[in-house]
């Protein structure tokens, strides 16, 4: 089994990529976390992978680090979760997060990463809650504090507001994460909404 591929980057693709190593090219399946840290095409890469096996079909699934492969096999030995579920949702929350929400049965988090619905998040905390605080532990994960767990939970509430208003989900993020970037003291929600709001108009 391949773990671990290097080479160079033949291909860039946002789902996928194509990793020569010497003169044979092998295509790996990325989440969008790994996309974003990835060199430009012609650099050299690593890659941490899970190689998946089938009757009829041998696939490479790559990752940046090798917290999100263990995150990711994690998630494929959960009932109904197969490796394309497990790779849209490690590209829509960073593996911190998700471990955070797993080990602290936080459904509400869960259920707003795309393709994670209430039954499947239900799953993931029943049978990964005790493996992902492990996982935390082992890795010394800092848990959230609860000032923190209050300002996120915040900002998704404001953000679902900015999308039921017809803003776009992408826009909106970057609006919001501008104003908690520049923004030295702690806004209250009205006050971030509106911060928003004059941003996404400008």
């Amino acid at each position: 089994m391949i773990a671990l591929l290097s080479g160079k980057l033949a291909y860039k693709g946002i789902s996928h990529i194509v990793v020569d190593t010497q003169g044979v090219g092998y295509r790996v399946f990325i989440p969008l976390t790994t996309f974003y840290e990835l060199p430009e095409a012609g650099e050299p890469v690593t890659l941490h992978i899970h190689t998946s096996v089938k009757e009829d079909a041998i696939n490479l699934f790559g990752f940046y680090t090798l917290q999100e492969r263990d995150l990711f096999q994690l998630m494929i030995s959960v009932s109904g979760i197969g490796p394309k579920v497990a790779m849209n949702i490690l590209s829509g929350i960073s593996s911190h997060e998700l471990l955070e929400a797993i080990s602290g049965s936080n459904l509400a988090k869960l259920i707003t990463i795309p393709g994670i619905g209430r039954k499947m998040a239900e799953r993931l905390i029943l049978e990964l809650r005790d493996k992902a605080a492990k996982k935390m532990a082992a890795d010394q994960i800092p848990v959230t504090d609860a000032k923190q767990k209050q300002k996120d939970a915040m900002r998704e509430d404001v953000l679902s507001a900015l999308v039921n208003l017809g803003y776009k989900a992408g826009a909106a993020k970057d609006a919001l994460d501008k104003i908690m970037r520049d923004d030295e003291g702690e806004p209250m929600m009205d006050q971030l909404l509106k911060k928003a709001l004059k941003i996404l108009a400008g």
